[in-house]
């Protein structure tokens, strides 16, 4: 049986690196360490760290990540030592940050959302919801929107902040607890290899594109859209402000139907100021569209996959869907864990797609059983309240 977090003293406040230093050496004694994060991304394209929350079996802390002279290196080693599971929830905003500030993604790594759609509680359940489930403690949200660079702290803030690692601990020890019991360790052991490589946190500017989803296979369109789209990306980074207060995704769209040539040109779009266009960015933009212009055929990217062919059955869909539902329901796991509408979509169309429905565990859970009724080898059915799997001959 595992040793449940106890009772710790109230939670510090840690403003020197003297202080992280030797709190980090005490935390690097335990068998996992729970960690939050507060930031400001508002403004910024990076985020801004403010505070980091720690939680050791016994000892809670808030370090001022904005604390004069600070060092975070302590902290970085903790986040690298082999020994202690990093325990977050919904993991990837905090990763992100780390893995900017020490240039790795912290290891080992247990997210709590996704271990609990494993362990049946629902598509990307709240930190809320755990609480009351697996904790019974209730949050306050008083200050879910603080001002968290604004200084000094208040005491509620600090508490708030606490909370957030104190409630974790307990809920960590009862799904680790669970899917132990349940045998799902290696499917959460899967799902974290995603979480743990770190081309999951970085944009890449040459695909930035896609996010936008055109509703086009023009490939000169797509290849203007890509280049524009990838210099909005590394100019957002340059100069540290959101893309959408960059250049907002429709101008992006008409700037590559349009292609301007000049700074007037580009100063006619919706959302392209006159200051803009003779400035800076917009000498940039100008010569990334021009540099668009001038690409091959054979440089142009591929239209979507999912462009081509015929659009899938409504008919199978919704078969696919009921019976994602029941296999959801029979194994207690988030259907959105075992595959989402697009993946349903490519099952409709494609022969064998590959997909992480039809991989490792999900391949047992659903995916043999989707193949099955696109070939006419299952039937669905019903008893009494539930969904029923015939195999058909």
């Amino acid at each position: 049986m595992s040793r449940r977090p106890s009772h710790d003293t109230e939670p510090a406040l840690v403003t020197t690196s003297e202080a992280l230093a030797a709190l980090c050496e005490r935390l690097r004694g335990e068998s996992f360490v729970t960690v939050d994060t507060e930031f400001m991304r508002e403004r910024t394209y990076w985020p801004e760290l403010c505070v980091i929350q720690l939680g050791g079996e016994r000892e809670t802390a808030v370090v001022d990540a904005l604390a004069p002279d600070l060092d975070l290196a302590p902290l970085g080693a903790l986040l690298a030592d082999p020994d202690v599971v990093k325990v977050f929830h919904a993991a990837r905003q905090d990763v992100e940050i780390f893995l900017l500030k020490f240039d790795a993604v912290p290891t080992p790594l247990f997210d709590t959302q996704v271990a609990a759609m494993v362990a049946g509680f629902g598509d990307q359940v709240s930190y809320d919801q755990l609480c009351r489930s697996l904790a019974d403690a209730q949050i306050d949200k008083a200050h879910r929107f603080s001002d968290w660079a604004a200084r000094p702290l208040s005491a509620s803030q600090i508490a708030y902040a606490a909370a957030d690692v104190t409630h974790l601990r307990r809920i960590y020890v009862a799904l680790r607890e669970r899917l132990e019991r349940e045998g799902r360790m290696d499917w959460v052991a899967e799902e974290m290899a995603v979480l743990n490589r770190p081309e999951t946190y970085r944009t890449d500017p040459e695909s930035a594109w896609e996010r936008l989803r055109p509703r086009t296979s023009n490939r000169r369109f797509l290849g203007m859209l890509q280049a524009i789209a990838a210099w909005r990306e590394r100019e957002a980074q340059r100069i540290n402000i959101p893309r959408q207060r960059l250049v907002k995704d429709e101008t992006l769209l008409e700037l590559a139907a349009t292609g301007p040539e000049s700074a007037a040109d580009l100063a006619r779009a919706r959302g392209i100021s006159e200051g803009f266009a003779k400035g800076r960015s917009g000498a940039g933009l100008l010569a990334a569209i021009k540099a668009a212009k001038g690409l091959p055929d054979s440089a142009l990217p591929e239209a979507p996959k999912d462009r081509h062919g015929p659009p899938p059955s409504p008919a199978l869909v919704a078969l696919l869907k009921v019976l994602l539902a029941a296999k959801s329901e029979e194994h207690h796991v988030a259907p959105k864990l075992l595959a989402n509408s697009e993946d349903l979509d490519r099952l409709a169309t494609e022969a064998n797609p590959d997909l992480p429905a039809l991989q490792g565990w999900r391949r047992e859970v659903f995916g043999e059983a989707a193949l099955a009724l696109k070939g006419g080898r299952l039937a669905l059915g019903v008893e009494g309240r539930r969904v029923k799997l015939i195999p058909a001959g």
